[in-house]
């Protein structure tokens, strides 16, 4: 029997989702807190946005009052990544599927969201995604709230621990790929080592703010990755073959 791809269907993958997103979140509605945002600011933040380390990075560059061209730059090449998760679900939407659908779909994605509606493959549609991303968002949003409220009755060290919540939850993401790929190892390698060298030379750390190192890290990886592990699209793999067959053929003619 075909398993029929509804929101009920799409509410209950969503669950697991949701459930750790009310974790992580937590510990963000604590961390904005720390940061000088009143509780019910980060709760509109994260509403507004779902975008994880988007948020946290804007949080730190707001509380180190880096100018806003340079907020703006940092979290668009954080979260770029989001703009090819866009483009490839809609290669699984029905062509009727109206505008303003589509708009709304692309605000609820995020990386596990984009990753459980993906494999859907052409049974996507916007009711099941719908159910996919709406616990999602009540967890992430719930979470900073409660995060936000019990930051002051909360023991430092408790604090502390929770604050690393969502660095476990990105090494969780990329050990799985980086195993099966080895582009994606050269690109943590590369973009960590750029990071240490920002870090740890003098001049570069005083004088050169944590935003544009991040920009600075995330293209210089990128574009290094993509040179030496270029994506092949099935047009070269069949020039290839048909390249190999013509070789083969032109051996056999030879002897």
């Amino acid at each position: 029997m075909e398993k029929k791809y509804d929101f009920k269907r799409g509410f209950f993958d969503g669950l697991p989702i949701g459930l750790a997103y009310l974790a992580v979140s937590f510990s963000f509605g604590i961390y904005a807190v720390q940061h000088g945002l009143p509780y019910w600011l980060a709760t509109i933040l994260s509403a507004s946005n779902i975008t994880s380390a988007g948020q946290f990075a804007g949080v730190t560059m707001m509380a180190e009052l880096a100018a806003i061209v340079e907020i703006f730059f940092t979290v668009l090449v954080i979260n770029a990544r989001y703009f090819l998760m866009s483009l490839s679900l809609s290669q699984q939407l029905d062509e009727k599927t109206p505008a303003w659908k589509r708009l709304i779909m692309a605000y609820f994605i995020t990386d596990e969201i984009f990753a459980v509606a993906s494999m859907s493959r052409k049974n996507l549609n916007f009711k099941y995604f719908m159910g996919i991303a709406i616990l999602p968002l009540l967890g992430w949003t719930f979470g900073t709230l409660l995060g936000g409220l019990i930051n002051n009755a909360l023991p430092a060290s408790l604090q502390n621990a929770l604050a690393i919540a969502l660095y476990c939850m990105f090494i969780a993401l990329i050990i799985p790929p980086a195993r099966k790929s080895k582009g994606i190892v050269v690109s943590i390698a590369i973009s960590v080592l750029i990071t240490c060298i920002f870090y740890y030379t003098p001049y570069l750390k005083d004088y050169i703010s944590s935003g544009i190192r991040v920009i600075i890290a995330s293209i210089i990886s990128a574009a290094i990755t993509a040179w030496l592990f270029p994506i092949k699209t099935e047009d070269d793999e069949n020039a290839k073959s048909e390249d190999k067959n013509n070789e083969e053929v032109e051996a056999c003619n030879t002897k």
